[in-house]
């Protein structure tokens, strides 16, 4: 079980890792060696996750996220396998969080009447300043 918060907790059988070859540095060896991590997370039929969480999961996946509801994440920032799994581990167990997290409504407030003045007093000085660096009329020269 990998505990993502102290109510949450994904099976190791939902997680799916595929090692494949690595773009980048790795000399020699990053033609023979599979260094590179694709974690797949089926978040639709995931039964770990409450539905909340699950839906705002899917929001902020953006395209990390399949039409059948995958989440995939690539891993291929280390040059060895041990580092990517965890890495790819760590980022899902950070999405999930993010997700979680329960954020509050903002509350629309209008500005007060003193920002309102200020703002309007700011927008006439500077226009008198523009309105001073205009070219002189060539009748008034």
């Amino acid at each position: 079980m990998i505990r993502i918060t102290d109510k949450i907790s994904i099976g190791e059988d939902e997680i799916k890792e595929e090692f494949i070859q690595a773009s980048g540095p790795g000399g020699q060896n990053v033609n023979k060696v599979a260094s590179a991590v694709q974690l797949r997370f089926d978040v639709n039929n995931s039964t770990s996750l409450p539905d909340d969480v699950r839906n705002r999961l899917i929001q902020i996946s953006g395209k990390r996220i399949s039409s059948e509801g995958i989440l995939i994440i690539n891993a291929r920032r280390f040059r060895d396998q041990i580092k990517n799994r965890k890495d790819a581990l760590d980022r899902l167990i950070e999405l999930i969080q993010n997700a979680a997290k329960i954020r509050k409504k903002r509350v629309r407030t209008k500005p007060s009447i003193n920002s309102r003045i200020k703002r309007l007093e700011a927008k006439r000085h500077r226009s008198t300043i523009k309105k001073i660096r205009k070219n002189v009329s060539s009748a008034e020269e």
